[in-house]
């Protein structure tokens, strides 16, 4: 009589992996024949599908993990939007307009008359002439009869160790008649003759800052679209969070804050800085109390967009390179947004082809962050007006 193993055609295996089966007892693979399921095919076992097998489900946790952090964000800002804001009055303050200008003749010729006619009873408008190359002097001297509320401050050189626009700024403030200090760029329009009016209401006594929103004109192309949204997903994100207390930076097209605050602070820190006279200068010293956000059609500082890729990367990065200087706890914040929306578009496709039993996992959580995108883009753009 002969005694042995059975072992299903289906269950036959290469040399080397039989010889690892200890040949008196039954196997795994005995079971799996006898229970007449699939058997795998040993002699072409390939190591990298375990291994892909292996990890596709710890891939797909990783990836859930940064989609829940997006959710999470749109989330914050979504009630951040939402909430009730608090009733604010237009405060009967001074206030001094600012404009740094280099060779911006033509923008200076179309936004002065729109800053002298708001409808706003005490400010004055200063317009800082940084060794320009065009006739822009003249012509604002020939209109200060004309605009008794114009005043302009010429700057013929600049310090070696002091930025150009830095150095403007300073001058300008310093010249303000007012304590509150408005602040726009020579290439921006107001949208209404009320906006000193709108932001006016942020000017508390308690207040330190006003924090207001600067879109972009739209105009045809797909440069203009890509730039007007990723302008609209930043100012989501700093008006956001500077409503739900957190302050972290301004845009000096649309910005405010008082002249004694910024004399007593020895005004702009890292003056050989490239950039930061705005939101560097939030990021050092706004705080939640003293940091106000006004929202709304008619306190919108409109600006145009660049022109070129070229361009607008290169803006993009001078505003990038001064990120690295924000308080730690900011940058950690910024950049746990930023590499989570990075990595949501780089590793979705990869995700889903890799998700094995996570797939509809994945699905609705992508479909939750999309839904909650465009919900946050739709509202919150009503809200802010453009």
């Amino acid at each position: 009589m002969k005694i042995g193993v059975g072992i299903s055609p289906c269950a036959v295996c290469s040399t080397p992996a039989r010889a690892l089966l200890p040949p008196s007892r039954p196997t795994k693979l005995n079971f799996i024949a006898r229970k007449g399921r699939h058997c795998p095919d040993l002699s072409s076992f390939n190591y990298r599908t375990l291994y892909i097998c292996r990890f596709m489900p710890v891939f797909s946790i990783i990836f859930l993990v940064i989609v829940g952090l997006q959710v999470f964000f749109l989330v914050a800002l979504l009630t951040a939007f939402y909430r009730k804001p608090k009733h604010l009055e237009a405060q009967a303050t001074g206030i001094s307009i600012v404009v740094c200008a280099h060779d911006e003749e033509q923008n200076l010729r179309e936004l002065v008359p729109l800053l002298v006619q708001q409808d706003y009873p005490e400010f004055e408008v200063i317009v800082v002439e940084d060794r320009s190359n065009d006739e822009i002097f003249d012509y604002l001297r020939e209109r200060v009869p004309d605009y008794p509320r114009l005043k302009i401050v010429r700057v013929e050189s600049t310090p070696a160790h002091i930025h150009g626009k830095k150095f403007a700024l300073t001058l300008g403030i310093r010249a303000a008649r007012y304590d509150w200090v408005l602040l726009t760029d020579a290439d921006c329009r107001p949208a209404s003759t009320q906006w000193v009016r709108e932001m006016s209401r942020g000017m508390a006594n308690d207040t330190q800052f006003v924090l207001g929103y600067s879109p972009y004109q739209a105009e045809p192309g797909l440069l203009n679209a890509f730039i007007r949204f990723e302008a609209l997903i930043t100012a989501l994100q700093y008006l956001g969070f500077a409503q739900l207390g957190k302050p972290y930076m301004g845009v000096g097209r649309n910005l405010a804050y008082r002249k004694s605050f910024f004399i007593d602070k020895k005004g702009f820190k890292h003056l050989d800085i490239t950039g930061g006279d705005d939101d560097l200068y939030v990021n050092e010293h706004a705080r939640k109390d003293t940091t106000a956000v006004i929202i709304g059609s008619q306190s919108l500082m409109w600006s145009r967009a660049k022109k070129t890729w070229r361009d607008w990367f290169t803006q993009k990065l001078r505003h990038l390179s001064v990120g690295r200087f924000y308080q730690r706890q900011d940058r950690f914040l910024l950049g746990s947004v930023t590499i989570s929306w990075i990595l949501t578009w780089l590793l979705a496709v990869p995700a889903l082809l890799l998700s094995g039993p996570w797939l509809w996992w994945l699905i609705d959580a992508l479909l939750l962050r999309w839904v909650l995108l465009i919900w946050l883009t739709h509202d919150a753009s009503r809200k802010l007006g453009a």
